[in-house]
């Protein structure tokens, strides 16, 4: 079936896509490795060298980081998006991306064929196919750890036999992914929910027994919903990121050890290292709550969840999403403004806040005696207020 067909693969530079080079190759196929640089930390030499050794035809290696910072992080930063409360979609964001690389590379090469690594128990193998579906549905999607049904196990033997340089081994048999948004740790004793994660499965972030012993405050400023300044400085979206990384990762801030609902219907137990993308968004939902209108924020915590959903179900590319982005786009106009956090400990609280079109006011909110709030109003409203609970109370009174 593959014979002499060019096939676009998806390659990490682990061992799922590093397999995937050699069986390729074993079925005659011409396989291409794409390696799409969302901030990995993956040297561009040793990606390619790698694959090439391996078997790939050719190798290439899209710097995509400011790209997946600006038409993908910020959108999600705007959305608050958070999977079951709790996972920044990092992975989902980026998955959507190299699925658009996949296409332009195949379309550059002639392949017929596109490919990934995931395996049939995972969220992935969705956001690929149906992201090319939506992109390209000419081009076939094929999936080895899938469709040829290798476990991991197998995968870290055959690796070894046909001497497929890779970081796991049975000695540590975690999957890793990671991109300037987050990074994952799942499989081997992390599959047991009763385990404790081990201090050596991290890496962004600090133990809290180790982290500083005095806090340090950080500023967050915002344009129109999306963080454009720290500590006063404006930066680049992506330098932000990686700064917010490195200051709230030294202090512990985070770590996530969750139970995830997988859209194949299968609970996962998922441990995430996300200090910028927990303090942003944490500083952003600040900022909401003192720029936006009650109304606003409850609908909108409505949205976020759905926005959420379709992240992580494969479904960035569809007419509702797009429309919820709209919403969400009209909603971050007045949300400019400062928010101060304290990182001590794994925690970050918020320390301060400030925005040009505050609808806070200490005018209205003191109790001082020259309030501005009208308190002789107050009667009135409830009395109104209280109208359809005192009218059902009197009709069915004696029931």
């Amino acid at each position: 079936m593959l014979e002499g067909k060019k096939v676009v693969l998806a390659y990490s530079g682990g061992l799922d896509t590093s397999v995937c080079i050699k069986l390729f190759e074993e079925r005659g196929a011409k396989p291409y490795a794409l390696y799409v640089d969302l901030g990995q930390g993956e040297s561009e030499v040793d990606v390619k060298g790698k694959a090439l050794k391996i078997g790939a035809v050719d190798a290439f290696v899209r710097d995509a980081k400011a790209e997946f910072a600006e038409e993908y992080v910020a959108p999600a930063i705007k959305a608050n998006a958070l999977y079951g409360g709790k996972y920044p979609l990092f992975t989902a964001l980026g998955r959507y991306l190299i699925s658009g690389k996949l296409v332009e590379t195949a379309r550059e090469v002639g392949a017929t064929h596109i490919a990934h690594g995931s395996t049939g128990k995972g969220n992935d193998q969705v956001r690929f196919d149906v992201t090319t579906a939506s992109l390209a549905p000419d081009l076939t999607v094929v999936a080895p750890m899938r469709d040829w049904k290798m476990n991991r196990p197998q995968e870290i033997e055959y690796a070894r036999k046909h001497g497929i340089p890779v970081p796991a081994t049975k000695e540590s048999p975690y999957s890793i992914d990671a991109n300037l948004w987050g990074r994952s740790i799942e499989a081997g004793p992390l599959e047991n929910p009763e385990n404790e994660p081990k201090p050596e499965v991290y890496e962004l972030t600090a133990d809290l027994e180790e982290a500083p012993d005095d806090p340090q405050y950080v500023e967050i400023g915002f344009e129109k919903g999306l963080p454009v300044r720290l500590d006063g400085e404006k930066i680049p979206l992506v330098d932000l990121i990686r700064e917010l990384n490195a200051v709230a990762g030294a202090h512990g801030v985070g770590r996530v050890d969750m139970i995830e609902d997988r859209l194949v219907g299968i609970k996962s137990r998922e441990v995430y290292e996300v200090p910028a993308a927990t303090v942003i968004i944490q500083a952003h939902r600040e900022l909401e709550s003192l720029t936006l209108t009650k109304d606003v924020l409850r609908f909108k915590a409505l949205v976020e969840q759905r926005y959420a959903e379709l992240t992580y179900e494969g479904l960035w590319f569809t007419p509702l999403k797009a429309a919820l982005d709209a919403f969400i786009e009209e909603t971050q106009k007045t949300v400019t403004g400062t928010i101060r956090l304290k990182l001590y400990k794994g925690n970050s609280t918020v320390a301060g806040r400030s925005a040009p079109k505050a609808l806070y006011s200490k005018d209205l909110a003191t109790y001082d005696p020259n309030s501005a709030f009208d308190e002789s109003a107050a009667a009135g409203f409830i009395s109104l207020w209280g109208l359809p609970a005192r009218q059902w109370a009197q009709v069915h009174e004696g029931e």
